[in-house]
C-alpha cells in the first residue's frame, strides 16, 4: 500500500532554466539524486510527456541495487515536472508521483519537490532525508557559476 508524502522546499542560488535541466539531463541526474552512499547508473531516460526512464540506485558499501522507472506526465520548461515512479522490487509496491515546481525569485529559483504515495514499508523520515541529501548535492551542480 502506499501511503506517504514528503515535502521538499528550498531556494536555489540558480536558475529555473538550470534547475530543470539538472531534472532531465540523465548525467547530471546520476550526479546528484542518489542520497549520500549510493551512485546512480541511468539505463534510460526519455524526456518528453509520456516518456519514460529506467535507473538503478547502488548501495556502494554493499553493492547492491535497487531498479525503478517511471513515466513523464507534465513538463512545463523551467517551471514543473510532473512524473510517476515505480520500484521493480515487489516487497515495495505501488506508484509514487513525484511533483517539482520551479518558480524564478530575486535570487534564483524556488524548488518545490512534492512525492506522494510512498510505499508504506519506506519509513516517510528517511525518505525526507534522502531527499535532503540529494538536493544538497544539486546546489553544488547547479550554483557554481562556471564561464565558458
Amino acid at each position: 500500500m502506499s501511503t506517504g508524502t514528503v515535502r521538499i522546499h528550498r531556494v536555489l542560488r540558480a536558475s529555473p532554466e538550470k534547475v530543470y535541466r539538472a531534472f532531465l539531463h540523465p548525467e547530471a541526474l546520476a550526479k546528484w539524486l542518489p542520497p549520500y552512499g549510493f551512485v546512480c547508473k541511468v539505463a534510460h531516460m526519455d524526456a518528453r510527456v509520456g516518456g519514460s526512464f529506467r535507473m538503478a540506485f547502488e548501495n556502494f558499501g554493499t553493492g547492491s541495487s535497487h531498479f525503478f522507472g517511471g513515466e513523464y506526465l507534465e513538463l512545463v520548461p523551467f517551471e514543473r515536472i510532473v512524473y510517476t515512479d515505480k520500484f521493480d522490487d515487489p516487497n515495495l509496491p505501488g506508484q509514487m508521483t513525484v511533483t517539482v515546481t520551479l518558480k524564478e525569485v530575486l535570487c534564483g529559483t524556488e524548488l518545490t519537490v512534492v512525492q506522494e504515495g510512498i510505499p508504506e514499508v519506506i519509513p516517510v523520515e528517511m525518505c525526507y532525508l534522502g531527499w535532503q541529501e540529494s538536493i544538497a548535492q544539486l546546489l553544488t551542480l547547479v550554483e557554481p557559476n562556471i564561464p565558458g
